[in-house]
């Protein structure tokens, strides 16, 4: 599955969703590549889509979705090249057609959560992509817990044996960021897992023990790392000026769900590309009470969305943000799930259907409200 499209394909009778318009014609491939965009008389070979939409292909940079098919239940581990394969799938057929996969570097065994699977995962992923039977182009998303003891040693190792391309700084100790209190974090944590108040007095003790002692030095030695090996970084659940000043000056790309508008307007201003999740918009707000994808959207601070932990949201998001928002166009809704997350994430071969870029596309039918993806092709070739 991995294998360029070959020949000459000419997607026929669509309503084309370009970078700032919808235009109803064809587009013709070429080798995998999109060599022009008419309106012009097609031949009758070509592929007729029955004046369904035609995407670009998803980008996502940030989905921990893979994880979830490693371990689908408690205690329950699955094979890691079947969970990748499943995970793949489910990708693909939800429009996807490059995702990061977001794997935990959390190296803390003595506390809830604070754990990753990023080598074994890394390794499942070599196996299926060497066995060609990848739907989606799977690109590596570290995400970094600063405030645990040997997280600067695993990253650099990981760097040192595979291609990374994006770092997400957190820090999920209680007080900090997505948990402004640590009542609010023991109230998640202990909702999550079931742990009694005891072992809960430990976790936190220990965490706010770390981030004093490590999240800072620790940070820094990850900015360290990403900047000389090209990899693009992001700052997770920024809430305060402060986040927002330090992220601004570690270089960061992208700031993955801030949790307040104030981060939000901050970053977006400062240049950084304001991520939120795609579930959080077709939910109407997020799930941990902080700030909503559709007010950001409202104000114009919103850059990217990620389907986080539903795959599917990817597609249905942009659909309903123009009509939770008349005034934002459907391309400028695509926008947020192709283009703007290709170029922030420095891939500037995808994103849009446009002469030169990718042939990763995506037919969409509607079922009533909801877009369904109907056919996916990745560089030409039908991968779902």
């Amino acid at each position: 599955m991995s294998e360029t499209g070959t020949g000459e394909q000419i997607f026929a009778n669509a309503r084309i969703v370009l970078a700032d318009r919808i235009l109803e014609g064809h587009v013709q491939v070429t080798g995998g590549t999109i060599r022009s965009v008419d309106t012009g008389a097609v031949p009758a070979s070509a592929i007729d889509l029955e004046g369904d939409y035609l995407l670009p292909g998803l980008v996502e940079l940030h989905t921990d979705h893979v994880e979830g098919h490693l371990a689908p239940r408690p205690r329950v581990r699955w094979n890691p090249v079947s969970a990748v394969v499943a995970h793949d799938a489910q990708i693909a057929a939800s429009g996807i057609t490059t995702v990061f996969d977001s794997l935990r570097v959390w190296p803390d065994k003595k506390a809830v959560g604070m754990d990753g699977d990023a080598p074994l995962l890394l390794e499942a992923l070599a196996t299926a992509r060497a066995a060609g039977v990848l739907r989606a182009d799977h690109l590596v998303h570290l995400r970094c817990e600063v405030a645990t003891d040997t997280v600067v040693e695993d990253a650099a190792a990981i760097v040192a044996a595979h291609k990374v391309q994006l770092i997400s700084l957190m820090d999920h100790t209680p007080g900090q960021r997505q948990f402004a209190s640590t009542e609010h974090f023991r109230s998640y944590y202990k909702k999550k897992s079931g742990i009694t108040d005891e072992e809960l007095d430990v976790i936190v003790a220990t965490r706010m023990d770390y981030h004093t002692r490590l999240a800072r030095p620790n940070r820094q030695g990850l900015v360290a790392l990403a900047h000389p090996n090209g990899i693009v970084l992001a700052s997770h659940d920024d809430a305060t000026p402060e986040h927002v000043a330090e992220a601004i000056g570690d270089g960061i790309a992208i700031a993955e769900f801030p949790t307040t508008v104030e981060a939000a307007r901050l970053s977006h201003e400062a240049g950084i590309r304001v991520l939120m999740g795609a579930p959080n918009l077709v939910r109407g707000g997020s799930h941990t009470g902080n700030a909503s994808a559709e007010d950001l959207a409202r104000q114009g601070l919103l850059d990217i969305l990620s389907s986080d932990y539903v795959p599917a949201s990817l597609l249905w998001a942009p659909f309903d943000l123009t009509r939770r928002v008349p005034t934002i166009s459907l391309p400028e809704a695509v926008r947020l799930v192709t283009k703007n997350p290709a170029e922030a994430a420095s891939l500037s071969d995808r994103g849009e259907i446009a002469p030169g870029k990718r042939a990763d596309l995506v037919r969409v039918a509607m079922a009533g409200d909801i877009p369904v993806a109907r056919a996916v092709w990745r560089e030409g070739q039908r991968v779902a």
